[in-house]
């Protein structure tokens, strides 16, 4: 793929997704959070359904069970576990928990797709997250919701594999349609076990689910699959580093939170990490490149 392409189509997926923290808060103004994320992935998987209805469709029971598996992990559990972590901490630490996805990505690619990565990537990884904490200045108690959090993060980061390996077998928008309406389900179960669900009808709360379910949802989930089935997942999921900041700066539209210092001092960690993450530099005899074997399963 273009580099140019690459990187435009990465940045705007981690715009939407930065963007989804600020307006879903807003948006639980008006709903209870399990409710709310299962109106939105319903809505978006189900239109989106309709919109590749006549692209070729999952078959058989083994391929239904793989869009049912990424669903539960991708939509059902990260944003499970994002919202329900933030009982005990900040939408803030929430997101700074789940983008440590890269990190997760590169230790389990090692441990089970044989890929092998360079020791600059490592640092890369690294130097990324210390941005994202810099980026929310450093303001972080352990609580519930921090481990709530990082298993949102694993469940992210084993999606992330799972569509780089199953993905080449499905169109890709099929597989996101499919999987946002098996987590939509499953966030409606769990809302009706763990919470009393209600949702008030006004025009805001209404904008609000439509740009969740539109941007936030189904062109996001398209360009995510995208750019997994077609670039190297862990350097790829390094520029979810951008999303707390993404975050940070559209709270500050959004809802007038103060943008510090500190911020742009992580920004800066956040670029560096990205960059080391995805620089090729030269071959060097001996040295693998980065790149995760596909196995068909």
């Amino acid at each position: 793929m273009n580099k140019i392409k690459y990187i435009g189509l990465v940045v705007m997926t981690t715009f939407f997704m930065g963007v989804a923290f600020p307006v879903g808060k807003l948006g639980m103004e008006y709903a209870t959070p399990f409710f709310l994320m299962g109106i939105r992935f319903v809505l978006a998987g189900g239109m989106l359904a309709l919109i590749v209805s006549r692209k070729p469709q999952p078959r058989g029971g083994k391929q239904w069970l793989q869009v049912a598996m990424i669903g539960l992990l991708q939509s059902a559990g990260v944003m499970g576990c994002a919202y329900y972590s933030m009982r005990w901490i900040s939408s803030g630490e929430s997101s700074i928990i789940t983008c440590t996805n890269p990190l997760l990505v590169i230790i389990l690619g090692s441990l089970f797709t044989g890929a092998v990565y360079r020791g600059r990537q490592w640092i890369g990884v690294a130097v990324g997250f210390i941005g994202v904490v810099c980026t929310f200045g450093l303001h972080m108690d352990i609580q519930p919701g921090t481990f709530i959090s990082f298993a949102g993060a694993f469940f992210f980061a084993v999606s992330t594999l799972l569509v780089k390996r199953w993905g080449p077998a499905f169109d890709m928008n099929v597989l996101a349609a499919y999987q946002m309406i098996t987590g939509g389900v499953a966030l409606f179960i769990i809302s009706a076990l763990t919470e009393h669900p209600y949702f008030n009808l006004t025009p805001t709360s209404v904008t609000v689910v439509l740009w969740l379910a539109v941007m936030g949802s189904i062109v996001q989930f398209s360009l995510w699959y995208y750019l997994l089935r077609n670039g190297d997942p862990a350097k790829t999921s390094a520029f979810l580093f951008l999303v707390p900041l993404f975050g940070l700066l559209s709270s500050w539209l959004l809802l007038g939170e103060q943008v510090q210092w500190y911020v742009v001092v992580g920004g800066a960690f956040i670029c560096a990490g990205i960059v080391l993450v995805n620089w090729e530099g030269r071959n060097r005899p001996g040295l693998q490149a980065s790149k995760l074997t596909v196995v068909d399963g």
